[in-house]
C-alpha cells in the first residue's frame, strides 16, 4: 500500500510539474498583451488595451485575416467530406488492403509537418503549379484529414444500420436515406469534424510557410513580425485573441463529441471510440 501510494505521489508530482511546463507560456502570453511596454519582461509596467485596438488599423493583418478564414473554411469543408467517405468505408465495408489504405489516410498524423511540407512542395513545383492558398488549401487538407476521419468514425461506428435499411426496405432512395436519416444522426460528428479540422489549419504554420504565396496566411504573418521588437506586444495581443477563438472552438467540438458519445451509451468523459 505505501509503494503504490508512493508511487502516485510520483506520478502526480510528474503531471503537475509537466502541465505548468506546457501551459506557462500560455497564460504570459495575456499577461504580456495588456502590458503597456514594448519590452516582454517582467516587472510589468502598467496596463493598457492599446495593443488590441492598433490591431483593427492593420491592413496587413487584416488580409492574413481573410486568407486565413478561407483556407481554414474551406479545408475543413474538403476534409469532414473526404473524412466522412473514409470514415463509413472504414467501418461499414470491407475491401481489400483495408487495413493498409486506413492506415495510409491516418498516417500524416505520425509524419513530421516539415517532411509533409518539404515533399509537398517539390510535387507542386515538378507539376509546375504556381504557390497560393489553393496549395495552402492541399496541403492542410492532407494533415486534416485524418482528424476528421477519426471524429467520424466514431459517429458512423455509433449508428445503427437497420435505420437505413428500413429506409431502403419502405422505397427511400439512397440520397434520400442519407439525407433524412445517416446524416441527421451523424450531425453532431460532422460539426464537431468542422471545428477541429477548422482549428488545426487555422493554426497551422509549418505547411503555410512553405506553400504560401503571395498571400500570407495568419500564422506566417505573426511569424513574420516576430523580428521587430517594437511589434512584439501586438502579436501578443493577437496571439490572446487567437487563443481565446480556438479554446472556445474546441470546448464547442468537446460538446458535440460527448453529445455523440451520449448517443452512443459511452462514456462522454473518455475518447475512447473515436479512432
Amino acid at each position: 500500500m505505501a509503494k503504490r501510494f508512493k508511487k502516485l505521489s510520483w506520478l502526480q508530482a510528474y503531471a503537475s510539474v509537466y502541465m505548468v511546463f506546457l501551459y506557462a507560456p500560455v497564460v504570459l502570453l495575456p499577461i504580456f498583451a495588456f502590458n503597456d511596454s514594448t519590452v516582454i519582461a517582467f516587472p510589468l509596467s502598467g496596463f493598457t488595451t492599446d495593443w488590441f485596438a492598433s490591431l483593427r488599423d492593420n491592413s496587413a493583418l487584416k488580409s492574413a485575416v481573410s486568407n486565413s478564414l478561407i483556407v481554414a473554411i474551406t479545408a475543413a469543408m474538403i476534409s469532414t467530406i473526404l473524412g466522412a467517405f473514409a470514415a463509413r468505408a472504414g467501418v461499414r465495408y470491407r475491401f481489400p488492403a483495408k487495413r493498409g489504405i486506413m492506415g495510409l489516410i491516418l498516417l500524416p498524423l505520425v509524419l513530421p509537418e516539415i517532411i509533409i511540407a518539404v515533399a509537398l512542395l517539390v510535387m507542386l513545383m515538378r507539376l509546375g503549379l504556381s504557390l497560393s492558398l489553393w496549395t495552402v488549401i492541399v496541403g492542410h487538407v492532407l494533415v486534416c484529414v485524418p482528424f476528421s476521419m477519426a471524429v467520424l468514425n466514431s459517429a458512423f461506428s455509433g449508428l445503427d444500420q437497420s435505420l437505413e435499411e428500413a429506409s431502403f426496405d419502405l422505397g427511400e432512395t439512397a440520397w434520400g436515406t442519407f439525407r433524412r436519416v445517416t446524416f441527421p444522426l451523424i450531425l453532431p460528428g460532422v460539426i464537431s469534424s468542422l471545428l477541429i479540422t477548422f482549428t488545426i489549419s487555422l493554426d497551422e504554420f509549418i505547411i503555410a510557410f512553405f506553400l504560401t504565396g503571395t498571400d500570407v496566411t495568419l500564422p506566417v504573418y505573426i511569424w513574420s513580425q516576430l523580428r521587430f521588437p517594437a511589434k512584439l506586444p501586438g502579436v501578443m495581443a493577437l496571439g490572446t485573441l487567437l487563443l481565446l477563438l480556438t479554446i472556445s472552438l474546441l470546448v464547442i467540438a468537446e460538446f458535440f463529441r460527448r453529445r455523440t458519445a451520449q448517443r452512443r451509451g459511452l462514456d462522454a468523459s473518455t475518447t475512447e471510440g473515436l479512432i
